[in-house]
């Protein structure tokens, strides 16, 4: 089955993970990607474990896509680009604010050239602003946009959370607005500039829970503990879990699926409220018969009452955990040279097709194939 995007064609001039991933993600949904690079290639391709010039986060966030090279401050790789946008329905750069304009292709440049070209700019602070020259990578964004501040250690100091969390929500936002973009296109014909900025990103995924207390300005009510102060891991006879409980009867089936039925009808835990003022006359009960339990019956229980809760699994017992492999979100695919690849999947599933797993270039691997459709020999 064709993916949504079939015919839709997408020029990647981004590296490292931000762009990459966004332009991925239009690629998994069915559009042609072509990642053009330049002669010594997405610095990526050597960061972490890797077999060559392919590295693991590279092939992650650059599946699918065709590599060609070209230095575009040459007027060789000048021209190629101008056919490339030409080409193009959407073009995605990630360069910092001005270096587009300094290669003589600016918006202006691209839409003269293309006037139905969707354009997605995405940078770390914007494009203007005191930041504006700063180079950004996302420990930074975090820093600034207030995730590491909502990921506090017992001793209030702020910290980072361990993954590229705020490259990925860009990667999403992105992603999203380039479709959102493509559609309007469809509407009136015109094709569009788009930017997106990490740090915007950034402080609307972390903004709902972590910034409740900002929010109110007139009037406002009592301000209430961080969400994240909310939150921990529970200790089980053999590892740990997460268990939640924000609706009423999500309680009544996490103390049931535990064996503490008379939890379920103390009326002092019957609201959310209540279980906050005697936190301490449950809690601690709770946690004994966590810990007094295996992970596998304690799976049982909550699968048993419709609980919420969920093991804490090693990196290394992701893909066997048997929801992941049920499901089908992590596959294994052939990376040419590389031999077999594991990844995951693209999350949306069209028309209830799992998304195909496809092998992510080696540098400047379709030179030839993609220069001979503008007649370069």
């Amino acid at each position: 089955m064709a993916g949504p995007l079939d015919g839709v064609r997408v020029l990647d001039l981004t590296q490292i993970v931000s762009g990459p991933m966004a332009a991925a993600m239009l690629g998994e949904q069915g559009a042609d990607v072509i990642k053009l690079e330049s002669p010594s290639g997405d610095p990526v391709r050597a960061m972490g474990p890797r077999k060559g010039d392919l590295s693991a986060m590279f092939v992650a966030v650059n599946r699918g896509k065709r590599s060609v090279v070209a230095d575009v401050k040459t007027a060789d790789g000048a021209a190629l680009l101008r056919r490339l946008i030409g080409w193009a329905d959407v073009l995605v750069e990630n360069f910092r604010p001005g270096t587009m304009e300094r290669l003589g292709f600016g918006w202006p440049v691209c839409k003269a050239i293309n006037p139905r070209l969707v354009m997605v700019s995405i940078t770390g602070f914007g494009a203007d602003g005191p930041y504006a020259n700063i180079r950004v990578y996302d420990p930074v964004v975090q820093a600034v946009s207030g995730i590491a501040a909502a990921q506090t250690d017992k001793e209030g100091r702020p910290s980072l959370v361990k993954t590229l969390i705020a490259d990925k929500v860009t990667a999403l936002t992105a992603a999203q607005a380039a479709t959102a973009a493509l559609f309007r296109r469809e509407r009136t014909g015109l094709g569009e500039r788009v930017e997106v900025s990490m740090l915007a990103a950034a402080l609307a995924f972390n903004w709902p829970e972590a910034m409740w207390n900002l929010s109110f300005l007139d009037d406002a009510p009592p301000q209430m503990p961080a969400y994240g102060a909310l939150t921990r891991l529970w200790r089980a006879a053999d590892g740990q879990v997460a268990i939640g409980a924000m609706q009423d009867h999500e309680f009544g089936a996490l103390v049931r699926g535990l064996g503490l039925d008379a939890l379920a009808e103390d009326p002092r835990f019957a609201t959310s409220a209540g279980r906050m003022r005697h936190a301490k006359d449950w809690t601690g009960l709770v946690g004994e018969a966590l810990a007094a339990r295996d992970l596998e019956a304690l799976m049982d229980g909550f699968v048993r009452e419709g609980a919420v809760g969920g093991r804490v699994n090693r990196l290394e017992d992701v893909c066997d955990d048997p929801q992941v492999a049920h499901s089908g979100a992590v596959g294994v695919f052939e990376q040419g040279e590389a031999g077999l690849m594991r990844g995951a999947r693209g999350a949306a599933r069209f028309g209830g097709a799992v998304a195909e797993l496809r092998p992510a270039p080696r540098l400047g691997e379709h030179d030839v194939a993609v220069r001979a459709m503008f007649g370069e020999g």
